[in-house]
């Protein structure tokens, strides 16, 4: 049991586990900005544009709640409410888009650190290394391999 704790608590420490769970609640808040956004910012002027139809309020009716004479419903019908599952799809696509933006601009951030060529960036010392290795290579030297053993003289 204290082998399963001591393994639990280095798996629960280690810095892939943290960025997970930071990667979590700012996805969590992110979510609920894009929620806003959707609802708030988006829908209103499709509403407007649509003579006022509320995008949330869009249903395919195929069969029609039935109520009592008190306004009661004692049928709920059949009614397939497709305006929130574009609301929704409107939420992802924001999502999606900011995450390949995001994603992206990564990625170029990475390709500026490779590229021996650019000098405003200053080169990681692991690229740097294999950069003078091929460099070797290139130009038909074999590259001298240091041991720390002496040969006995």
């Amino acid at each position: 049991m204290a082998g399963f704790i001591a393994e639990f608590k280095k798996f629960a420490v280690k810095g892939n586990m943290i960025d997970l769970a930071i990667g979590v609640v700012i996805g969590a808040a992110f979510n609920k900005i894009v929620d806003v956004l959707v609802k708030q910012i988006i829908t209103p002027p499709l509403g407007y544009l649509t003579t006022g139809i509320e995008l949330a309020d869009l249903a395919w009716v195929i069969r029609r709640p039935e109520l009592d004479a008190e306004g009661e419903v004692i049928d709920p019908g059949v009614v397939i409410g497709y305006g929130l599952f574009l609301e929704a799809m409107i939420d992802f696509l924001i999502v999606a888009f900011t995450l390949f933006i995001i994603i992206r601009l990564i990625n170029s951030l990475r390709d500026r650190a490779e590229d021996t060529g650019d000098k405003t960036v200053p080169t990681p010392k692991d690229i740097q290394l294999l950069t003078e290795i091929r460099d070797e290579l290139k130009r038909g030297h074999q590259p001298e391999i240091q041991t720390s053993a002496q040969p006995p003289a």
